[in-house]
């Protein structure tokens, strides 16, 4: 019962979403450059990849279009005797990701031997920075980058986005910025000329410079900088996510906001504690002392062993803390595998609210990937052969979703500041849409619930809330207890936010309906049949209503 992408802090090291196998069985960087191959042998590597992959894998075709795989394959097959090794590397990669699952990744070690870029880049909330780099270059440690080789920093996440192995636009986001300091992935781009060097553009306390960078060390750098790198957080101010680093779990008592913070970057025991046995400790503490909030902070966990999530949820359901406001959790782009597991668990059977990123990984998800080599490049392949359905059949969410929106800026991030912590700390019941939604039902008019739900929903912080069918839940509700023309309000509302929805032109249509107001749900239907021209549910009122009529 293993979801296998691990943290990077375990010893199957987790490179650029790509899982280097190889360097678990102690195999280190290698030191000459692979045997040459001829067009021949890379196309047949092609049409192996073209004809293993679906094979393996557990659903390939279950986010992309059989057609458009094979066409891919046929137009890089046939590419191949006009591109570069380094563009047909790049060609590969982007085959597999097509199948937009993060389990299913290319190892590319065999092919790596220029080193990389010294530079850790980051995607924070107001662009693309650089996080960590080489002592050789402290100077642009904490800067902006505005352009990277031959393109825009904007056309650099663009070109990244179809090579990265992910189940949804946050692993891209993670994973994307780390590969741009590779300089295959950049000279088969073709966002650089020469992989020797990486010239760059920067600005740094409003002045824009460039700089030249020259690869050295491994891919392993990239997700785990040497300790000599210099890091643009502030050293003297850390806020508690960025403390512990390498430590799976741990938990401290925020005193002052009688908040208990849990810190949990994998789903794995410890060689002297296990996960149970920790938060066996977590909740005791909860039930001994004056808590008022307990926080789980999930948002760096990239997987482990999802069999380890039971006992902790049932503990969980039986703490004190299992109260609407009272339990928290923090998501991000890199909560994925074995910690979507959890958060699903979560969803399901606490009332927990969800904090910060959504994760990367969707809540029904494709895992437990296995192993197969191209023949001639040595290229190692992992294809998913599980399914993991935790949730509704119907569940097609791309990940979970934060109720509270919170994203971290460079400014945090050098400043020691955690604007997630923070909201949770800030937090005021019923400032959030599920909670307005729920009460509603108990107030004399919708007038005071639509103006209010106006309001959080322009708020950044409910961007990814999909609050469609809770409020057409509440508009039948309303017309469960007669209340009409509040109906009418309700689902009026939710055509406004949710304009491409047949569904909710249905519903008013319904509503129209019901208060004899015929010719109203007669264009409310047809509303819906402009959107959808099947729906079943709104082609069978019209006949209703005009037999009627």
């Amino acid at each position: 019962m293993r979801n296998t992408r691990l943290p990077v802090t375990r010893s199957l090291a987790f490179c650029l979403a790509l899982i280097l196998i190889s360097l678990a069985k102690g195999v280190g960087a290698q030191t000459s450059s692979p045997p040459k191959l001829t067009a021949a042998q890379w196309q047949a590597d092609v049409r192996f990849l073209g004809n293993e992959l679906p094979k393996r894998h557990r659903n390939a075709y279950h986010r992309m279009k059989r057609e458009d795989f094979e066409t891919a394959v046929n137009n890089l097959y046939n590419a191949v005797p006009k591109m570069s090794d380094d563009e047909i590397l790049v060609g590969l990669m982007k085959l597999v990701a097509m199948v937009k699952d993060g389990h299913t990744q290319t190892n590319p070690w065999p092919t790596l031997t220029s080193g990389v870029y010294p530079i850790r880049l980051y995607w924070f909330s107001d662009g693309v920075y650089i996080q960590k780099a080489a002592p050789a270059y402290a100077e642009i440690v904490g800067a902006r980058v505005l352009r990277i080789g031959k393109v825009s920093i904007d056309e650099a996440t663009t070109a990244i986005a179809p090579v990265v192995p992910a189940d949804n636009e946050m692993g891209v986001r993670q994973f994307g910025p780390m590969m741009l300091s590779v300089p295959e992935i950049l000279s088969g781009l073709k966002i650089i000329n020469d992989k020797k060097q990486l010239d760059i553009l920067v600005s740094k306390d409003g002045k824009e410079q460039s700089f030249t960078i020259k690869p050295e060390g491994t891919v392993v750098n990239i997700v785990n900088p040497p300790a000599d790198w210099l890091d643009a957080a502030d050293k003297k101010n850390v806020p508690p996510y960025l403390t512990h680093q390498g430590d799976w779990f741990w938990f401290e008592y925020l005193k002052d906001k009688r908040i208990v913070y849990v810190k949990q970057d994998a789903v794995e025991n410890k060689p002297d504690t296990t996960l149970a046995d920790f938060y066996k400790r977590v909740f005791g503490f909860v039930d001994a002392n004056s808590v008022d909030k307990l926080v789980i902070d999930l948002r760096n966990n990239g997987g482990g062993n999802n069999g380890l999530n039971v006992p902790v949820i049932i503990n969980m359901i039986r703490s004190k803390v299992n109260k609407r406001g009272h339990l928290f959790v923090i998501t991000g782009r890199q909560t994925f595998s074995a910690a979507q597991n959890f958060v699903n668990q979560i969803e399901k059977w606490t009332e927990a609210i969800f904090v910060g990123e959504p994760t990367a990984d969707h809540v029904n998800m494709y895992g437990d990937n296995r192993p197969f080599t191209l023949p001639n490049s040595g290229l190692m392949v992992v294809a998913s052969t599980l399914w993991w359905q935790d949730l509704d059949p119907r569940d097609e969410r791309k990940w979970t979703a934060p109720e509270i929106a919170v994203d971290i800026s460079s400014d945090d991030y050098r400043s020691g500041r955690d604007p997630v912590l923070q909201a949770i700390a800030d937090y005021k019941p019923g400032s959030t849409i599920s909670e307005l939604i729920q009460s509603a039902l108990s107030a004399a008019t919708m007038s005071d619930f639509v103006q209010r739900y106006r309001a959080i929903k322009a708020d950044a912080r409910s961007r990814y809330v999909d609050s469609e069918a809770p409020v057409n839940r509440l508009g039948y509700d309303l017309l469960a207890k007669k209340r009409v023309a509040d109906a009418i309000d309700v689902f009026k509302l939710n055509t406004e936010f949710y304009p491409r929805s047949a569904n909710v032109y249905d519903s008013l249509g319904d509503a129209f309906a019901a208060a004899g107001r015929n010719d109203e749900a007669i264009k409310s239907y047809e509303k819906a049949l402009s959107i959808d021209p099947n729906y079943q549910s709104s082609i069978d009122s019209i006949k209703k209503l005009k037999k009627t009529n």
